[in-house]
């Protein structure tokens, strides 16, 4: 591993398949064992029904432009531009796109091996 690394995340392949959603994971470009960083854009009043957790790894969440909400269990915040939101591992948190969409860049701590995070469906319904 390289003692530093340079990724632009808008040349990271997006997981995501269909128009209204982006996201694009850098550990791998990165080299990180122990830094994750994504880039997650929503378009304007994308809402996501499915929600996921982790068993150890914290995430932080910057709003880097538009606005929305995030449900973090049962509580629903508001989100603007520049809010950070820390969020432990057992949380599961969902985001909902306001009238300008919301654009993320999350970072995440050391994933285990074969990862942590698991998807819980239907958590916000639309």
């Amino acid at each position: 591993m390289s003692r530093y690394a340079v990724a632009n995340l808008k040349e990271c392949d997006d997981v995501v398949d269909g128009p209204e959603r982006e996201i694009r994971f850098a550990r791998k470009q990165l080299e990180s064992a122990e830094l994750g960083v994504t880039y997650e854009r929503f378009d304007p009043n994308v809402v996501s029904s499915d929600g996921h957790a982790h068993e150890v790894q914290e995430e932080a969440y910057v709003v880097v432009s538009g606005s929305g909400r995030v449900k973090l269990d049962d509580e629903v915040v508001e989100l603007r531009q520049w809010d950070v939101v820390r969020v432990a591992p057992e949380v599961v948190r969902a985001f909902d796109a306001g009238p300008d969409g919301l654009e993320l860049i999350a970072i995440g701590g050391a994933k285990p091996e074969g990862g942590d995070g698991h998807i819980v469906r239907d958590r916000w319904p639309a």
